[in-house]
């Protein structure tokens, strides 16, 4: 039997990965929420953060710059919807800034005159305590499964899983 069900679709539109960590989730908020934290922890291993800017309120933006070892940026960017401390935080994501290289990783076969072939992303990440603990679920929903199904043969799951790596070790030091 096979559903069809919008929940379903949305389902495989999404990227999901959890993680549990040894910290309070008041500490692991701030750590989400405090771009003095962000820049030592976001991204995979060997990327450096030069740019780090929160406005961390419903309708605020944020930029990010990740730089690889190889010098190259990756700019993400986007506006909180939602923010309730300590439980969670809803943005949009946006890489429209992203190299055509890593567009065309993406969406190969995109219009000429498309500039956001990655489209705009919806991240969740919620914080739920477990004795003592903070059980970190982060959702990207994407426009399509295409899209996500690209991101994650780029490698979605290994950056997420060093960059949750670094935060445990950001908790460690605040």
């Amino acid at each position: 039997m096979t559903s069809n069900s919008s929940a379903d679709h949305q389902s495989k539109r999404e990227f999901v990965i959890t993680r549990l960590l040894d910290a309070p989730r008041a500490l692991v908020f701030k750590a989400w929420t405090d771009p003095a934290h962000m820049k030592h922890w976001w991204g995979p291993h060997n990327f450096e953060i030069p740019v780090c800017r929160m406005d961390v309120r419903p309708g605020g933006a944020y930029r990010i710059v990740m730089r690889g070892a190889d010098g190259v940026d990756y700019p993400v960017k986007g506006i909180y919807r939602e923010i309730t401390p300590p439980e969670r935080l809803v943005m949009t994501m946006d890489v429209s800034e992203h190299s055509k290289e890593w567009h065309d990783h993406v969406k190969p076969n995109r219009r000429p005159d498309e500039t956001n072939p990655a489209g705009e992303m919806l991240m969740t990440v919620t914080f739920k305590e477990v004795a003592g603990k903070t059980e970190l679920t982060i959702r990207v929903l994407f426009e399509s499964v295409e899209i996500r199904n690209s991101m994650v043969k780029m490698g979605m799951t290994e950056g997420w899983t060093q960059s949750l790596e670094r935060l445990e070790s950001e908790l460690k030091k605040m």
